[in-house]
């Protein structure tokens, strides 16, 4: 079994939910198909929660007539019959009158904000499923509800998730095509909860990894992980293969097309991961697994955002427990480093959550003299092979970015990451000179 995700702009015009329709049933191998919302949907509802929590009804019930018109319109041209038309209507307005619904609810919480917010996966699966059933696909709707659960630390439970799917598959056995929502799943009391903004991918590879599939496809609309960033430079390629670490890396310092969490399950099963492209079917995309070609550089990602920390203190000299000691305030705060660089007497970390700041340079400046923080940081993160027997990379990195001020550098702590900071000013620059100087002819 396959499992395939399709992203909101994907299923964002009836034209391209009629084309997904094709794309699964070209061959008779059988799929989960993991949907996100309809584009612009997750931001509409979120809207209308903000005007909630306001307190302006007037204004929320104004947005949700705006966004029932589109649904309105989207099912006239995604449905060809008489009978399809009303299924679909009938699907729009029952999930129209459950957001009205929460109107009434005062106040508005957190968790109607999370019920609300949800209802674009509950549209976008229900309105699909109806549209396979008027075309006699061999098909079923699987709520996510049932067999996706967060725990209290708001991790995916996967034991949950592999035992609900061992026992509800079997029942689906002679359909082909087994439809569900990304994104969405309930918490330990029960409610409807998320995996986070993103987490669509996320669901597909959780999935994956709990029935073993032969494969994940994560369908977007770019034709797999470019070398770098399509926006910022010109002539970017995909990239064909990479490993699940390399893959790792580059979706958390930057690359948008995977979530970052999406390939955790995967390579804990040993699930392939493929990215494909939904506006060019044919292309191959980008391989995500065990394997990969041995190109020295394959990749590289931006993150925004950064802020660096600098720590200094003569009694880490020759001593033992000071990196601890600084690392537990950073544990305590729950704010994740990204980068870490020592001398004998300092450390350099950088940080991409200044939510705890304050408090985080409070205790550290209580055994420790602390430098103005650098804000407006950005991580250059390189990847590929960079094996010990690979002479000359750090050579080749250097020599392009000779005009750019690097603040910081990581470079050793894995074969397949060598990580810069600088200001992301000079952002723009580095992706273009690193690119002219790693990957042209």
């Amino acid at each position: 079994m396959h499992v395939w995700k399709f992203g909101g702009t994907s299923v964002g015009k009836p034209e391209r939910m009629q084309s997904i329709r094709h794309l699964i049933t070209e061959d008779s191998t059988p799929k989960i198909v993991v949907l996100s919302a309809l584009s612009g949907t997750t931001n509409a509802l979120l809207a209308i929660g903000e005007s909630l929590k306001a307190n302006n009804d007037t204004d929320a019930n104004l947005k949700i007539d705006t966004l029932k018109a589109h649904y309105d319109s989207f099912i006239g041209e995604l449905y060809k019959t008489a009978d399809g038309k009303a299924a679909g209507q009938k699907i729009v307005d029952n999930e129209f009158a459950f957001i009205r619904s929460l109107t009434r609810i005062k106040p508005f919480t957190l968790k109607q904000e999370k019920e609300l917010v949800a209802e674009g996966e509950l549209l976008s699966t229900q309105m699909f499923q109806a549209y396979l059933e008027e075309e006699k696909v061999a098909s079923t709707l699987l709520p996510a509800l049932e067999f996706m659960r967060i725990d209290a630390d708001n991790e995916p439970e996967i034991g949950f998730t592999e035992q609900a799917l061992a026992e509800m598959l079997p029942q689906h056995a002679d359909k082909q095509i087994i439809v569900t929502q990304g994104f969405i799943c309930r918490n330990p009391r029960g409610e409807v909860d998320n995996l986070k903004r993103g987490g669509s991918d996320y669901t597909a590879s959780l999935i994956g990894g709990a029935i073993r599939a032969e494969e994940i496809q994560i369908w977007t609309d770019i034709d797999g992980m470019h070398n770098n960033d399509p926006r910022i430079v010109k002539n970017t390629f995909p990239v064909r293969e990479l490993t699940f670490d390399e893959a790792a890396e580059l979706a958390y310092f930057g690359a948008k097309i995977l979530h970052p969490s999406t390939i955790t399950p995967a390579r804990m099963f040993g699930v392939p991961v493929r990215l494909k492209n939904t506006m060019d079917p044919s292309a191959p995309g980008t391989l995500i697994a065990d394997r990969t070609s041995d190109q020295v550089f394959k990749a590289i990602a931006a993150k925004d955002g950064i802020t660096a920390l600098y720590i200094h203190s003569t009694r880490m000299l020759n001593a033992y427990g000071f990196l601890r000691r600084i690392f537990e305030i950073f544990e305590k705060y729950k704010t994740p480093v990204d980068m870490i660089a020592t001398s004998e007497v300092s450390v350099s970390v950088t940080i991409d959550n200044t939510e705890r700041i304050e408090e985080i340079k409070a205790e550290l400046g209580a055994f420790c003299t602390l430098e103005e923080p650098d804000y407006d940081q950005t991580i250059i993160c390189i990847v590929g092979n960079f094996s010990a027997d690979n002479q000359g990379v750090a050579v080749r990195v250097f020599n392009a970015l000779k005009n750019i001020p690097i603040r910081m550098i990581s470079y050793g702590g894995t074969e397949s990451n060598l990580s810069l900071l600088i200001h992301g000013q000079y952002k723009a620059d580095a992706l273009n000179a690193l690119n002219d100087g790693l990957f042209s002819a």
